[in-house]
């Protein structure tokens, strides 16, 4: 099971740099990340929501590839392969498009949102969907971003752990 926590932090792009650096910690097997979203809030009170997985463009991408074989394989009933691979892949990238946009992944979008709109304004906001992690090595690498935790999925205990192993600077025991 995943485990969300919502860290809130002062600089308008520290969610970002955050979040690169739990994916480099990601790449080193130290967290498994689900899910992420960078919340941006500017000074104007502007809220910018910025998903890690661009749903559009992923099925944009599967439905055409998918499109492109299909089209090919009936193109070839009718003896004109590229015509059918063409039109295949352009149904299948429009088709895989739609349905990418209609579909939430992860982390509730209304919830982002919401959340969202709480924040100080010059603010960001990360949320993680997080499988796994090595506490002792992940929060020292975010430790000096001065994170708040905002919300978690977490226990009442291990919300108090995680809380407390931010604010003392050492990770929590296990």
């Amino acid at each position: 099971m995943s485990d969300l926590v919502v860290f809130g932090f002062s600089g308008l792009h520290q969610a970002d740099e955050v979040l690169n650096k739990l994916r480099s910690l990601q790449k080193a097997h130290l967290i498994d990340l689900e899910d992420a979203c960078v919340v941006e809030r500017e000074s104007d009170g502007k809220v910018h929501v910025k998903q890690a997985v661009n749903l559009t463009a992923l099925g944009a991408a599967q439905g055409g590839t998918m499109g492109a074989l299909w089209g090919g394989l009936v193109g070839l009933l009718f003896l004109n392969p590229l015509a059918g691979m063409a039109l295949g892949a352009a149904a299948g990238a429009g088709a895989g498009a739609l349905s990418g946009s209609l579909s939430d992944y992860g982390i509730n979008d209304d919830f982002v949102k919401q959340l969202g709109e709480t924040i100080p304004a010059s603010s960001s906001a990360l949320f993680v969907l997080v499988k796994s992690v090595t506490f002792d090595k992940v929060l020292p690498e975010i430790e000096p971003y001065n994170p708040r935790v905002l919300k978690t999925s977490l226990s009442n205990e291990d919300e108090a752990k995680l809380k407390s192993a931010i604010a003392a600077g050492s990770a929590p025991a296990a």
